[in-house]
């Protein structure tokens, strides 16, 4: 122990398990023939805080099993994680504690709800963004201290965060890998708990940093898929257009190696030039927090970017530009009134969103909505708090719990129903403009692209990528009942928009994950219903 306070160097990095939900897009990986969606990037960042000399071992539990020599090699266990993944992180603090290895635990959960993180063991808790506390903790270790909670009262400056250390990574394992350029929210929903943890007053990474990372790894052989966790890229429109004029040129010059995905707000509809440029930079989808259809709905939960901005529209130009929009809403808001899941329904079929996310209000601990559900004495902490599949709820709602989670499975079985997605995908596909290179006669003019050499991967990437699209095109075009359905509208998409042929085809092939989820929903309910009558 005491060569451990002085100075340690064998570090174990723990990323827990997480479970399954709407996010884990099984099938994707399963087709892509990866293990999981997308790296721990939150534990990455802090092992790039830790002295240079400590020998650091990072495991992420999506993708393997923590071994016994893990546990051997480890002088310090370090863990992070958000509050899904509850269970996992208090189960490995246990377990680091049965085997006399001090723990660390930082991340999103142990900042929201500490205590069940120090009564489960931990030695030192690192609250808040680990730029500034991770200083305090050094040098309690340093000291010899054996226990402490450091935490920062400043929001760090985002200038000083390091390039994550993704070698420690295998990048093999992903679908996609993340970074950030910015922290913090100038909005103020009630529901999300993003302006508790980072702050109303968002901080960026200069654009510099943000090419030094995205360098990192086109360095390390990345190719693929990159996904910009911002809780909003466009925040600070300013700051996103900087981002992307030095990033249009720099792809252009390496040959596009990467495609991105991104969360932005609604009012990115109503700036078809920002629009352009992240399309120019190969932007290939967004992420919207639509949440309701219901204007009144929208107010009550202080969704003000939505009310402020024509909802239908937006969503509609942003589409219509280039950029698919993967639309999110929620069932269960004050202010509600029944049939909200088909108001919902008929929202997205309306527009055409193929990809769509619903899930049932959950309240975050530290939110305004806690704290006000919690004055009204209506939390009831009986539900899923950790929303593993969203069909539970951990408060007291305004209308019939029953009502509102029949309303939920309903809206999921048939939005996700396969002919009706593929219906959605097909419209959506043809409502988007044709590709940059398609409309011009030269292709891309001026653009000048170096000789780039394939990295150690890439081809085998590739392979699997084609080993994908003949899975999506054997299971919808040859063993599933509506693959009539799928080449009418393969064919059209090639006749009257076929620069998109390629993106409809990717849609088609994240409707498989759906189609699961679908599956597991309704078997929820039905298991639900089989506990009521033995009940």
């Amino acid at each position: 122990m005491s060569a451990l306070s002085l100075d340690p160097r064998r570090v174990l990095l723990i990323h827990p398990a997480s479970p399954y939900s709407f996010w884990s897009f099984q099938e994707t990986v399963r087709l892509s023939g990866r293990k999981a969606m997308a790296p721990p990037l939150g534990l990455v960042t802090v092992a790039a805080l830790l002295p240079s000399n400590w020998d650091l071992r990072a495991c992420d539990m999506n993708t393997r099993e923590l071994r016994e020599e893990d546990w051997q090699f480890a002088d310090l266990v370090m863990i992070t994680g958000m509050i899904v993944q509850r269970e996992g992180m208090l189960s490995l603090i246990r377990e680091a504690k049965r085997r006399g290895i001090p723990v660390a635990v930082g991340g999103p959960y142990a900042t929201s709800v500490p205590q069940d993180i120090l009564d489960a063991g931990c030695d030192y808790l690192i609250k808040g963004e680990a730029e500034d506390s991770i200083a305090g903790f050094l040098d309690a270790l340093s000291r010899g201290e054996t226990s402490g909670v450091f935490e920062e009262s400043e929001k760090p400056n985002m200038g000083v965060s390091p390039i994550p250390r993704y070698d420690l990574l295998h990048l093999e394992d992903y679908d996609t890998v993340s970074i950030q350029t910015s922290r913090g929210c100038p909005f103020s929903c009630e529901f999300c708990d993003i302006i508790n943890l980072f702050g109303r007053v968002p901080r960026y990474k200069s654009p510099d940093q943000v090419m030094a990372e995205l360098n990192m790894l086109y360095l390390l052989g990345w190719r693929g898929s990159i996904f910009i966790c911002d809780d909003n890229f466009i925040g600070n429109k300013k700051h996103a257009r900087a981002i992307l004029e030095k990033l249009i040129p720099w792809m252009a010059e390496r040959d596009e190696p990467f495609s991105f995905f991104c969360q932005a707000s609604v009012n990115l509809g109503q700036d078809k030039e920002l629009i352009d440029l992240m399309t120019a930079a190969n932007f290939g989808d967004v992420f919207v927090g639509v949440e309701s259809p219901d204007e009144n709905v929208l107010k009550v939960t202080n969704k003000q970017q939505n009310v402020h901005n024509p909802l239908e529209e937006s969503l509609r130009n942003i589409n219509a530009n280039g950029l698919p929009v993967l639309g999110s809403f929620i069932i269960g808001f004050d202010g509600e009134t029944k049939g909200m899941g088909e108001r919902i329904c008929a929202f997205v079929e309306k527009i055409g969103m193929p990809v769509i996310m619903v899930n049932m209000l959950q309240a975050l601990p530290n939110t305004k909505l806690w704290d006000r559900l919690e004055r009204e004495g209506r939390l009831t902490l009986d539900g899923d708090t950790c929303g593993v599949r969203g069909s539970a709820m951990n408060f007291q709602p305004s209308r019939p719990r029953e009502e509102i989670l029949e309303e939920f499975y309903k809206a999921i079985d048939r939005l996700y129903e396969p002919q009706a997605y593929l219906a959605r995908a097909f419209r959506y596909t043809l409502e988007m403009r044709p590709t940059r290179k398609a409309m011009s006669p030269n292709g891309n003019p001026g653009r000048k692209t170096k000789n780039v050499t394939l990295p150690k991967g890439s081809v085998s990437r590739r392979l699997w990528e084609y080993m994908a699209l003949i899975r999506v095109v054997w299971r919808q075009g040859v063993v599933a009942p509506y693959r009539g359905q799928f080449w009418r509208q393969l064919v059209q998409v090639r006749q009257k928009n076929p620069s998109r042929l390629v993106r409809y085809l990717s849609a088609c092939a994240i409707g498989e994950n759906l189609f699961q989820y679908r599956k597991n929903i309704l078997q929820d309910r039905l298991n639900r219903a089989n506990n009521q009558r033995v009940g």
